[in-house]
């Protein structure tokens, strides 16, 4: 009776060894597998956008018509340069451009640029003033990007926040 005790035990140590070194090793895995960024999948970005100051974005040294400072997944500067501007007397206005965003997404930084194509109502839109509401696209341009942004592709989308005058954003980005 005491060998079968005894054996029992030896079982039931070596079955949990077993189990945690599987354990292990999953965990390895799972923490040695390359980022969602880097597997050619697409990762969904988030978060805010506000008109850059001259501290932390100055637009005139770079030439850019205004920078919108972005916070959350991405974080850096958002130059924006444009080139074309269209209102109609309904109020309604169309612009398009180009931008460079300076910053990074967690670990890592670099550089990218996108095309871009704003339309809103204004109640004054000859001065572009009380805005109703504003949205955007920006597709980001293959092979623009630099650093660890290098390949990336992907899009942002603002929807102007008229109230607290800050522009949320989301997308996607894929390398």
């Amino acid at each position: 009776m005491n060998i079968t005790l005894h054996r029992t035990l030896m079982v039931c140590v070596l079955a949990g060894a077993l189990a945690l070194a599987i354990a292990l090793v999953a965990a390895k895995d799972i923490s040695a597998a390359p980022s969602p960024a880097h597997t050619g999948g697409a990762t969904q970005i988030s978060g805010v956008g506000v008109y850059g100051d001259k501290q932390t974005c100055n637009a005139k040294l770079v030439g850019a018509d205004y920078a919108l400072i972005l916070d959350g997944d991405l974080e850096g500067c958002l130059y924006t340069f444009i080139e074309t501007q269209k209102s109609s007397p309904s109020g309604t206005y169309r612009e398009t451009g180009t931008e460079t965003f300076v910053g990074s997404i967690g670990d890592e930084s670099g550089t990218f640029r996108t095309t871009y194509r704003f339309e809103a109502k204004y109640e004054d839109v000859a001065n572009l003033t009380g805005e109703i509401f504003g949205r955007c696209q920006h597709p980001i341009v293959k092979g623009s990007g630099t650093g660890d942004f290098e390949g990336v592709t992907g899009i942002l989308l603002f929807k102007d926040d008229v109230e607290t005058v800050t522009f949320p954003y989301r997308g996607h980005l894929r390398y």
